[in-house]
């Protein structure tokens, strides 16, 4: 395991989880970057388990093909298959205008979703390994 490289990926994607939540109090609140931020922290999250485990990740925005990845290692994995499902269509529709209507609800949504994944139990332990 390349455990610079995991380290690296988790870094990352707990800096997008704190700039949702920091965005998340700003007013005016831009709720397309809140949600981008949260379908980018998960998508780090999944890259850097299976970089933990030998596998370079795809290139790849699609969560739920990138949790379905995941499961070939550790099939619990399956339980994200929701907020996965959810949280890809952030990964490139709200960049670009008129594209999403996003409410305080999707907000919410997108915050905890991420959240279960960065608290799921493969990552945590993953991280308590690398001493993060």
């Amino acid at each position: 395991m390349d455990k610079e490289l995991v380290a690296e990926w988790f870094k990352f994607a707990d800096a997008d989880i704190d700039t949702a939540l920091l965005l998340k109090e700003v007013r005016p609140q831009h709720r397309e970057i809140i949600c981008y931020h949260c379908e980018q922290a998960v998508e780090k999250y999944l890259k850097g388990f299976l970089v933990s485990r030998g596998k370079m990740p795809p290139k790849i925005h699609d969560l739920t093909n990138l949790c379905n990845l995941c499961s070939e290692y550790d099939n619990n994995f399956l339980s994200l298959l929701p907020n996965c499902n959810y949280l890809t269509d952030f990964s490139v529709q709200p960049r670009y205008p008129k594209e999403m209507d996003i409410s305080d609800a999707n907000v919410e949504k997108a915050i905890k979703y991420a959240l279960d994944v960065k608290d799921f139990a493969a990552i945590v332990k993953l991280k308590a390994e690398l001493g993060k």
